[in-house]
């Protein structure tokens, strides 16, 4: 019986992740050691360790790391705290394999303890570019020190060979985020509108915005042009979701929990969990903010992306993304042309099979024996 860890630290992340979670702890080769850490932990931004465990997933370990700001100095200290706590769990407790998704900072810390422990990396989600975002590095990072790769699109893949990876431990599975929109059942409209507190009738948008972290104390200004358009547009309603605990989170949070106290059109939600997230998707007349899931997951429900600033330039875009700059003018411009989409799902990432295929991968990986001797490959 193999171990496989897999790690969770934010709301999102779980998402995404839960039907390679599933898959996993169904196979009867493979034991599930589930790993939560990060924002899941913390009261701060809705203690959502709750979400996993109503999903009935049995959790191996706990592993508080979050520090309470989010300042460059407080994510620095946060990494530090998530190579220290989980070195001493994997020094306790050695997996046959770790699973770590994306680009956040802290599972740069993480992947630093398994490395000196000598375990090896399947990492989900490399070879994208974010050029606005610090994420850009840490993932560029998290795959050097991969051993297998799980990429969402064969621009990724080949990506992450020029990255030096050989390419027989690099795969193009395609994204979970689109495996979980075929095969979750979602919400009726008439339900996800009750349950996030929407008024019936009225067009909704589902906002998320996030600082972007290559750039110098922008969130403010920012996150000020884009209250400037929802207040503009009292004949749309606004579902906001917080800020991850990024640098400048705090202040986005700040800002747009203001908006939604003085406005009858908006409102901020903690944590809506995955379903009611892709379902309030669904029906929404556009997504609007810098979320990936506006690249990754709006498109597959048909849904138009109104796409602010940098944080997620690089990546491979659906026609029904809309580019607009961090401004007031230029995001009604964008929003302008969203409405007039038409509503029709675009599938970029794969066919809705991709944890079957990482689970495969992973078993006749383990079975054959691992070399943890990586070979450079050049081009």
């Amino acid at each position: 019986m193999k171990r496989i860890a897999i790690v969770t630290a934010t709301r999102a992340e779980y998402g995404i992740l839960t039907p390679l979670i599933r898959a996993v702890d169904a196979d009867g080769q493979l034991e599930l050691n589930l790993i939560v850490t990060g924002m899941h932990l913390s009261e701060k931004y809705g203690s959502t360790v709750s979400f996993i465990e109503e999903d009935g997933f049995l959790i191996k370990h706990k592993i508080p790391i979050l520090e309470w700001g989010n300042t460059p100095y407080d994510i620095s200290l946060t990494m530090a705290n998530a190579i220290e706590g989980f070195a001493k769990c994997f020094k306790e407790d050695r997996p046959d394999m770790l699973v770590i998704l994306g680009d956040r900072t802290e599972m740069l810390g993480i992947a630093s303890a398994a490395m000196n422990e000598r375990i090896p990396i399947a990492h989900i989600h490399g070879g994208e570019v974010t050029e606005g975002a610090v994420d850009d590095c840490i993932r560029h990072a998290l795959t050097k020190m991969g051993f297998l790769h799980f990429t969402a699109a064969e621009a990724y893949r080949n990506r992450v060979i020029q990255l030096g990876e050989h390419p027989d431990r690099v795969f193009n599975v395609g994204s979970l985020g689109t495996e979980n929109i075929r095969n979750c059942p979602l919400m009726k409209e008439i339900e996800i509108r009750k349950s996030a507190e929407i008024p019936a009738e009225m067009p909704y948008a589902v906002v998320t915005f996030h600082p972007v972290t290559l750039e110098e104390e922008t969130a403010e200004v920012q996150t000020e042009e884009l209250c400037k358009v929802m207040h503009d547009r009292s004949d749309v309603f606004f579902l906001m979701t917080m800020a991850n605990a990024d640098a400048g989170g705090d202040i986005v949070n700040r800002i747009v929990g203001e908006f939604a106290r003085k406005h009858d059109n908006a409102k901020l939600a903690a944590n809506l969990g995955m379903i009611r997230y892709l379902s309030a998707v669904k029906y929404a007349e556009f997504v609007l903010g810098n979320s990936s899931s506006g690249i990754l997951e709006a498109p597959v429900l048909g849904t138009p992306t109104v796409n602010i600033g940098d944080r997620q330039k690089g990546r491979l875009m659906a026609e029904t993304v809309i580019c607009c700059e961090p401004e007031a003018e230029s995001i009604k411009g964008a929003i302008w042309e969203a409405e007039r989409l038409e509503h029709q799902p675009v599938y970029l990432y794969g066919d809705g099979t991709t944890s079957d295929k990482i689970v495969q991968i992973m078993k006749s990986v383990l079975d054959a024996g691992i070399e943890m001797k990586k070979v450079f490959y050049d081009l």
